[in-house]
Order: C-alpha cells, then sequence, then structure tokens
C-alpha cells in the first residue's frame, strides 16, 4: 500500500454522463432560457452523439427535475416565475426552521466542508458548481436534524430550488459573497439558541429570495 493510501479505482465517465453534465451546466447557467426546448436531433448535431445518448441524457435531467418532458414534445426547461419563487419559500422555510431548531447549538462538519468548497471557487466559476455547493450546504443541514421524513420532504424541492438559483446568477459577481453569507449563517446556527438559529434562517431566506 501507497503512503497515498489504498489504490482506489476511479469509475470512468460515459458519455451520457459527460453529455448531461454539458447539459446541467447549460441550464444552471442560464445559457438554456427558462421554457426552451431541448430537441434530441439539435442536440445530437451539436455533440456529435447517437440520439439514444442524447435521450438518455436527457431522461437524467428530467428526474433530477431540471427538465421536463411531455409527450410528443421536446424535453424543455420549466419557468419558475417569481410566484414560483414564492411559494417555495413559503414552504422551504418552516423546514429550514424545524433543521435549525434541531441543529442549534452544534457544528455541522458536511456543511462546513461545502462552504469550504464554495469558497474556494474562483471568479467567474462555473454558476451549477455555485449551485451545487449551495445544495450541499443546505442539505448537510437539513440531514444533521436526523429525521429522515424532513429530509426527504426538502430533497422534494431541491430541483426548483436549483432552478430558482439561476435567476440569481447575476446577483452574484464572486461566489465568495454568497460563501458570506453562508458562514455567518453556520457561524448562528453553531451558536444558538434554538431561536437565535431559527431567526438567522428566517432572515437568511428572506433577504436573499424576498
Amino acid at each position: 500500500m501507497s503512503r497515498l493510501g489504498p489504490v482506489t479505482t476511479l469509475r470512468p465517465v460515459s458519455t451520457v454522463e459527460a453529455l448531461a453534465a454539458a447539459l446541467r451546466e447549460r441550464v444552471l447557467s442560464g445559457d438554456v432560457e427558462p421554457g426552451a426546448a431541448l430537441p434530441e436531433q439539435e442536440l445530437s448535431a451539436r455533440y456529435g452523439v447517437a440520439r439514444p445518448t442524447v435521450r438518455e441524457a436527457l431522461a437524467l435531467l428530467v428526474h433530477e427535475g431540471l427538465l421536463r418532458r411531455e409527450r410528443n414534445r421536446s424535453a424543455y426547461v420549466p419557468v419558475i416565475t417569481p410566484a414560483d419563487l414564492a411559494d417555495l419559500m413559503y414552504v422551504r422555510r418552516p423546514l429550514e426552521e424545524l433543521m435549525a431548531e434541531a441543529v442549534a447549538g452544534r457544528r455541522v462538519g458536511a456543511a462546513e466542508e461545502a462552504l469550504g468548497r464554495l469558497s474556494g471557487l474562483p471568479h467567474g466559476a462555473p454558476w451549477a458548481s455555485v449551485v451545487a455547493e449551495h445544495m450541499a450546504l443546505h442539505e448537510a443541514l437539513v440531514a444533521a436534524a436526523g429525521s429522515p421524513r424532513l429530509e426527504r420532504l426538502y430533497g422534494t424541492l431541491a430541483a426548483e430550488t436549483r432552478l430558482g438559483l439561476v435567476r440569481l446568477r447575476h446577483a452574484y459577481e464572486d461566489p465568495r459573497e454568497l460563501a458570506a453569507e453562508h458562514a455567518a449563517l453556520l457561524r448562528a446556527i453553531a451558536e444558538g439558541p434554538a431561536e437565535a438559529a431559527v431567526r438567522a434562517v428566517r432572515d437568511h431566506l428572506r433577504w436573499r429570495h424576498g
């Protein structure tokens, strides 16, 4: 065994996964506008892959909730309106307040690791990377509450939350601005008490989305 630890075999990334990653970045960066269709034939020509490969990649993003597909229609990016965002926050806020009550007074290692990755992203980093670390941080906090049902309910909002974050990409020229907000949130939760942690979550969501 080497000093670096046991040998780890890396799983090769398939063409389907690579295409899905490229399309995911385009959706989350706003390159593909809300409501825009992604025709299989055009994607096949653009990326030089067979249509079955395109179909599988699109199916992955449909499963993630980043695309929708209806009978006899190309997959398309859902439109998240201001009213949708307001309703999303209406539902998300009490879930995160429950998390804050449960986690107050504790540091959550996985959330701090996500914050570290978010802080380390350079200016101009792909917005998909920013969204991924933002979601990882919030999901780690919810998981730390120790309620499988809370975690499952929160998970049902993940896709719409990701799409909602696309609308915020121009509000942050530097990922470190977003990281600073979340550092303050983690600090408030870790310091407690529960009432202060809940208030911090409420203010965080209201400031960013309201």
